[in-house]
């Protein structure tokens, strides 16, 4: 098996219309660019049997793992996800065999949105790796409840990866920009609440050296929205100078080309190519 593993990541906008045309365009874009690992955010499941996740990824080669940030009553509110295989939430999905699986809801409930982080655990000859999706909270003012978030995040990450030879791998939709403090603190550039860690960032790491924008107003998507273009969603590999490196090689902002005149989603996503 290669050592060079492959990794994707987007925020699939719900069951956003046009639901069914964006649905077949990002299946067909998952089939040509075949990642080995796929995290997916906003993703939604119903009691009725219907599964985003199923949809897009079923007969690709993936299993997959969802786990619901909430739930919905029967009067349409919010619920909790225990003992729930429904609502809205993260897949991590991988074509490798998955030998364990996990999940945390995040803090920040209190701050009107309720979100969480899904966890897999894939076996390679060279090692198991840990792998997370997540989504965190979306408003420009709550980078105080994001700034919680990530310490969490942080701390269930390496919580996954225990004694692993290989560190963790997390992806998904963080709704901050390089600069800001949540973001800062992963990439060791500052510290919260005296706590501080390290996670390479992979476009920073091999990128084309453009600003990476994942939030782009050229996707009429969204353009729907009146907000500036950023890049908001990330691939971050771990660094434990005692554990096995995992190397960035390559990153690319991937699914930002409309086939037929309609994007995947209203995100690109980010694709990442890791030598292990």
């Amino acid at each position: 098996m290669p050592k060079t593993l492959s990794v994707l990541t987007l925020n699939c906008w719900n069951v956003s219309p046009p639901y069914d045309e964006r649905m077949a365009v990002l299946r067909r874009t998952i089939a040509d660019l075949q990642p080995d690992l796929v995290g997916l955010q906003e993703i939604v499941v119903r009691p009725d049997g219907m599964h985003q996740g199923r949809e897009i990824l079923d007969g690709l080669g993936y299993d997959l793992e969802f786990r619901p940030a909430f739930s919905w009553d029967d009067d349409a509110s919010f619920a909790g996800p225990e003992g729930r295989d429904y609502g809205f939430g993260n897949v991590a999905a991988s074509r490798l065999p998955i030998v364990a699986r996990d999940w945390i809801r995040l803090p920040g409930s209190e701050s009107g949105e309720i979100r969480s982080a899904t966890a897999i655990v894939v076996a390679r000859p060279d090692g198991e790796l840990p792998f997370v999706s997540t989504h965190l909270n979306w408003r420009f003012d709550h980078g105080y409840v994001r700034e919680r978030q990530v310490v969490a995040l942080r701390d269930f990450a390496w919580n996954v990866a225990g004694d692993r030879y290989l560190p963790p791998v997390v992806v998904g939709d963080f709704n901050a920009d390089p600069d800001a403090s949540e973001i800062r603190y992963l990439r060791g550039w500052q510290a919260l609440g005296g706590r501080s860690t390290f996670f390479e960032d992979a476009w920073a790491a091999a990128g084309d050296g453009g600003p990476g924008l994942t939030w782009d107003n050229r996707n009429g998507f969204a353009h729907l929205v009146d907000e500036p273009d950023r890049r908001i969603d990330y691939i971050f590999v771990g660094l434990d100078h005692d554990r096995g490196r995992v190397t960035v090689e390559d990153c690319r902002v991937v699914m930002n080309e409309a086939r037929n005149g309609v994007y995947p989603s209203d995100h690109f996503g980010v694709m990442a190519w890791l030598r292990l």
